[in-house]
């Protein structure tokens, strides 16, 4: 399976913070969510992603390209979506296509309106006069516009309402449906990916837990619930992190079966979302 982009053994230091050894693929076709707590890490990789960033070590590729020698051409297949506005707030969005538009040899100004009349976006507005979400909105209806092979979306839905989040992942599912694009979207948000996303990548503190499909995570990590009586020294070692309280404890595992075993039937195992494992997780990176 072809990978978009390839990060590999990558490092960057900062004063007090380093983003370590990031290994992560992001697989061509597929939705990839980007999670993490604020300030794991998410937006310094995605800079490096972009070559907002350089990078300390390790090795940097988007469709098999390194910046060095192929900046330009990696740059006319991405589209990026910020959190909020990017553009100059008095321009309005003819001033911006007008400006962006010979940028990229595949802009594609028919699309373009296509996209602006499908968002509801005014196209004589200035900027600053849109919502969270409307700038959001031009910013994918630009991206989209050049066809961008690859869109990485640096928490989109960061500050919006919930409804307007679940018709963000609606438009995201439509535009996944010829196959010929690759998102990476990052979110501390995780309800926002249960829905779209084919692939999780987890950082924490600057280090990359996992990067599985959604369907790994779901058969890798569950929660756990019995009472006190059934924990010591030995039967918590099957669990990553426990939680107690009066009426019992709950704890995260990465090895259901190894549960079964110990405990049988003496536990409740359900499901973990996203939002359990980063919980549960925080503090715990040495046990993943």
């Amino acid at each position: 399976m072809e990978n978009v982009v390839e990060l590999k053994n990558v490092t960057k230091n900062f004063k007090g913070f380093s983003v370590k050894n990031i290994d992560l693929h992001v697989k061509k076709g597929f939705v990839t969510g980007f999670i993490g707590a604020n300030g794991a890490g998410k937006s310094t990789t995605i800079k490096m992603m972009m070559n907002l960033l350089k990078p300390d070590s390790g090795e940097v590729k988007l469709f098999g390209l390194d910046y060095t020698t192929h900046e330009k051409a990696i740059k006319e297949r991405i589209g990026f979506v910020y959190d909020g506005n990017v553009f100059f707030e008095g321009l309005n969005l003819n001033d911006i296509k007008r400006i962006v538009g010979p940028a990229y040899k595949r802009w594609d100004d028919a699309l373009f309106y296509q996209y602006v009349e499908q968002f509801e976006l005014p196209l004589n507005k200035a900027i600053k006069t849109f919502s969270k979400g409307m700038q959001m909105k031009a910013s994918l209806a630009i991206a989209l516009s050049h066809h961008a092979e690859l869109i990485i979306m640096d928490e989109p839905t960061s500050g919006l309402d919930p409804i307007f989040r679940r018709e963000l992942m609606d438009l995201l599912q439509e535009i996944m449906i010829d196959g010929h694009r690759t998102i990476f979207f990052s979110t501390h948000i995780t309800t926002d990916l249960d829905r779209i996303a084919d692939y999780i990548a987890f950082i924490q503190s600057g280090e990359l837990v996992f990067n599985q499909s959604i369907h790994d995570v779901a058969e890798n990590y569950a929660l756990v619930k019995g009472g006190l009586d059934l924990l010591d020294s030995d039967t918590e070692k099957a669990f990553v992190h426990v939680h107690r309280a009066a009426t019992g404890f709950e704890a995260l595992t990465d090895n259901i079966e190894e549960v079964n075993n110990i405990f049988g039937d003496s536990v409740v195992i359900e499901q973990a979302s996203l939002e359990d494992i980063m919980y549960y997780l925080k503090g715990d990176r040495h046990r993943v």
